[in-house]
């Protein structure tokens, strides 16, 4: 009897205990994000002119959304996955200027996965602040392999980031950033992970592999329009690398695969299944995208998703999938959609869904849209419009004189919205400057203020761009900086500066404390760039770099203010791209 009770007693507790090893196993994930890949650039959403064989499968094999909605532009879309809030709550209001900023205190995915285990790792475009601690690293990032700001200047060789290191790289970027998830998944293989691989194709600048291209222009499409489509079949081809790796790796059972577009497609003469609107609009086209879901063990292929659902109830979603216990230090905005994916017949009340296009500074200055089930109200301009997307999905009549109640409880639900939402939102934010995890910091040009007559080159001041049009002594551009702590930091300058202008004096001020120095001509010359059609942003440059001195920095915030002093007031040509303020006591 006693040896019977010990057999009895033993068999329990292995199989306690395989089955608390069996519940405490959390799935791995991956999650793919293209950047400016329309809902219409899909082969499976009835596009007859691109092929997109890996991604058309994983929606076969998981959830397909018919009616996912994000931002019509890339920061906002990524603020809002990150954090499950609206975007605006988080600081991160456009594109550039530094107002792409998320502010360092807000949650994201990566430390919720973090905090309960997982490895993490980004492969790929941030565009959520270029400076710790809003970096990856400082958002929870283990790894990070790839680019900070809104967009990268070449995709052939490029040099890309490493944990804060610069990486020179060989081949086209979207298969580097391949090959480092890859590496990563193989590395963690035996730990849960959380491999986050935010592609910047096919955002422009338009450039691919010559096979891809002409493979395209075969079909008779332009320049611009091959390009894009050759982008995004390598992107294609790049997922079904990753789908292989997990098969390979006996992983895959255990992984959501998630695929999904930040926006609208990047031009107004694609495919976009007859939708009114593509990227940065806030119509139907602009903020549509697709998003698929592939968990084999638990999600049934074939699953069609046709209710309202968001970016911002993203990491709601992905909290419950993964069986996490979290209570968010901030309030989400989102819910999960997890019952849309597992229940025949789910709960899931009718809400409104709210954009807005660009900054905080004037509600009437930018475009605005609420969407709910049935219903898009579109303001540009002053005057709201509205669209009953159920017999007219692509916007062609404006019914709102025929439904004055809807458009008047629509917009008046927004205009409550956005001021709530806005209460904290003053602008831009400092940048952070002399966290010890982040000895050198640089202040880029399109994060700057400057005086009359100075611009950027670019007119836009997108990312990489740098600031010219020096023509009198009392010009200056400056920086609002927040120092952490207070200490001794070298001053370094990247610029552009012709022969002729050999010596030029410039002035740097702060806190009443100055350096004056004289700079020595360096000629920025313009980086060879495979484009396939001219870009709108502006092309790479070498520039020249130097050391300007040292300066004693006070805690707090302060601004830091460049002064260029040309010789008898004569026009200069001179070019700033940054600074760089390294601790160094």
């Amino acid at each position: 009897m006693q040896l019977r009770n010990a057999l009895f007693l033993t068999v329990f507790v292995l199989l306690f205990v395989s089955c608390t090893h069996q519940e405490i196993k959390r799935p791995n994930i991956v999650i793919i994000l293209t950047d400016d890949q329309g809902w219409g650039d899909i082969s499976s959403h009835g596009n007859p002119d691109i092929s997109t064989p890996n991604i058309d499968q994983l929606a076969d094999d998981g959830a397909r959304f018919h009616r996912f909605f994000v931002s019509p532009v890339c920061a906002p879309t990524r603020a809002s996955l990150l954090t499950g809030r609206d975007h605006l709550r988080t600081g991160t209001q456009w594109v550039t200027y530094g107002l792409e900023n998320m502010r360092a205190d807000e949650e994201t995915f990566a430390e919720i996965f973090r905090d309960a285990g997982y490895k993490t790792g980004l492969f790929g475009k941030w565009h959520n602040g270029s400076h710790y601690p809003m970096d990856p690293k400082g958002q929870g990032f283990d790894t990070f392999f790839g680019f900070k700001q809104g967009h990268w200047n070449n995709y052939f060789d490029t040099e890309l980031e490493y944990n804060g290191n610069p990486v020179k790289t060989k081949g086209f970027i979207t298969d580097v950033l391949t090959d480092s998830a890859l590496a990563f998944i193989e590395h963690h293989r035996e730990d849960p992970f959380l491999a986050f691989i935010p592609y910047n194709a096919p955002h422009s600048p338009f450039q691919v592999r010559e096979s891809y291209f002409q493979k395209y222009k075969a079909e008779g499409l332009s320049d611009k329009n091959a390009a894009v489509y050759g982008m995004v079949e390598n992107v294609d081809d790049n997922i079904g690398r990753i789908i292989s790796i997990l098969e390979a790796l006996d992983l895959s059972e255990n992984t959501i695969v998630v695929f999904m577009t930040d926006n609208g497609p990047n031009g107004n003469d694609r495919f976009n299944g007859l939708m009114k609107g593509w990227k940065a609009k806030v119509d139907e086209g602009g903020v549509r995208v697709p998003l698929f879901i592939k968990w084999p063990t638990q999600i049934t292929p074939g699953r069609k998703v046709e209710e309202l659902t968001a970016h911002i109830d993203f990491l709601p979603t992905l909290v419950e999938l993964a069986g996490l216990d979290v209570r968010p230090q901030k309030p989400w905005d989102g819910r999960s959609f997890a019952p849309l994916i597992f229940q025949d017949n789910p709960n899931w009340p009718d809400r409104y869904l709210y954009t807005h296009q660009s900054r905080w500074d004037s509600l009437e200055r930018y475009p605005a849209s609420v969407r709910n089930n049935q219903f898009r109200a579109v303001r540009y301009g002053n005057d709201w419009e509205l669209y009953d997307l159920k017999s007219d999905s692509s916007q062609s009549k404006n019914v709102a004189v025929l439904h004055p109640e809807v458009i008047e409880n629509m917009s008046h639900s927004y205009l409550e919205w956005f001021e709530e939402v806005t209460t904290d939102l003053k602008g831009k934010t400092s940048i952070p400057v002399g966290y010890s995890q982040s000895p050198k910091s640089n202040l880029p040009a399109v994060e700057s203020y400057f005086s009359e007559g100075l611009r950027f080159y670019g007119l836009s001041g997108w990312s990489n761009d740098w600031v010219t049009g020096w023509s009198a002594e009392n010009q200056r551009i400056w920086w609002e900086i927040e120092v952490q702590e207070a200490g001794e930091f070298e001053v370094s300058i990247e610029y552009g500066l012709p022969e002729e202008e050999d010596g030029v004096e410039v002035r740097l001020q702060i806190s009443g404390n100055e350096i004056k120095t004289n700079l020595a001509a360096h000629n920025a010359m313009e980086v060879p760039s495979p484009d396939r059609v001219e870009r709108g942003e502006v092309y790479e440059k070498v520039w020249g770099w130097q050391k300007l001195g040292t300066m004693n920095l006070n805690q707090g915030e302060q601004k830091l203010e460049f002064q260029l002093i040309p010789r008898l007031n004569e026009s200069s040509k001179f070019e700033i791209k940054s600074l760089e303020l390294k601790r160094i006591n």
